[in-house]
């Protein structure tokens, strides 16, 4: 009889694939087993019923056009009573999985801002979930929980929030990308006045606080204009201006040589 049956081991936490002359047959469970292969019994495969985890990274574009890397996490497993099912339906997983993430989080992202991407991960983490869930459970698979562990934007506006975060240390505002536009516009502009007057023969400091001062006031408009802002109340006699450029530049160069 040891010639005309073969035994095999199924390991905890998984079970294994039989099949008879190529068809599927049974779902073994962890333990010992015998094939009779001369009757055509074979084992298919094994399958692990461990909870497995999937980082996946995906570079989309916000609604006000920032190009941002959303990591989702995804936790899932396979389901016992439907071995059969995520064994033979499923060439490759986690494949199959990584391209329903990216489907739903370049639906979900383009349609909020940046601001909103941050404050609105959790919801993002539940569509992927719920989507996952619906077309996973097909194939044989739980989707056990899916995180949105990481939203990184752009170096370059990345860049531009640690820049603004410097110059109003006690004021943080909104990262939105039509701001960081603005300010990379002014930019652009302070540099061109920089060389004009330089040609007339002002100095590089007295471009620099015209222009610091007009951003400062420029960032104070807007956030009395906010609908959620009270108030705001700000110096406005010559001193009180020469105070505010100093208080700005040192704040960008301390920013500077903290690099």
């Amino acid at each position: 009889m040891g010639n005309l049956c073969c035994c095999v081991q199924v390991d905890q936490s998984s079970v294994a694939i039989k099949e008879t002359f190529g068809k599927f047959e049974a779902v073994l469970d962890p333990g010992c087993h015998c094939l009779p292969w001369f009757l055509g019994s074979q084992l298919a495969g094994h399958l692990s019923l461990r909870l497995q985890q999937l980082d996946v990274r995906c570079e989309t574009k916000t609604k006000d056009n920032v190009f941002v890397n959303v990591v989702a996490s995804i936790q899932y497993r396979a389901l016992a009573d439907k071995a059969s099912d995520a064994f033979y339906k499923l060439t490759n997983t986690r494949t199959q999985i990584q391209a329903y993430v990216f489907d739903v989080i370049r639906a979900s992202v383009p349609k909020l801002n940046l601001d909103d991407v941050f404050e609105q991960k959790n919801e993002i983490a539940k569509a992927v979930e719920d989507e996952l869930g619906k077309a996973m459970s097909a194939y044989g698979y739980e989707i056990v929980q899916t995180l949105i562990v990481d939203i990184e934007p752009d170096e370059h506006v990345k860049r531009a929030m640690n820049e603004i975060n410097a110059a109003f240390p006690d004021k943080p505002v909104s990262f939105s990308a039509a701001r960081l536009r603005v300010a990379a516009n002014e930019k652009a502009e302070a540099e061109k006045i920089l060389q004009i007057k330089r040609a007339e023969g002002t100095s590089a400091k007295d471009v620099m606080d015209m222009v610091l001062v007009t951003q400062y006031f420029d960032t104070m408009k807007e956030i009395g204009a906010a609908s959620k802002s009270s108030t705001v109340f700000i110096p406005h006699g010559p001193g009180a201006i020469r105070d505010v450029a100093t208080q700005i530049r040192d704040g960008l160069l301390q920013a500077s040589g903290h690099k």
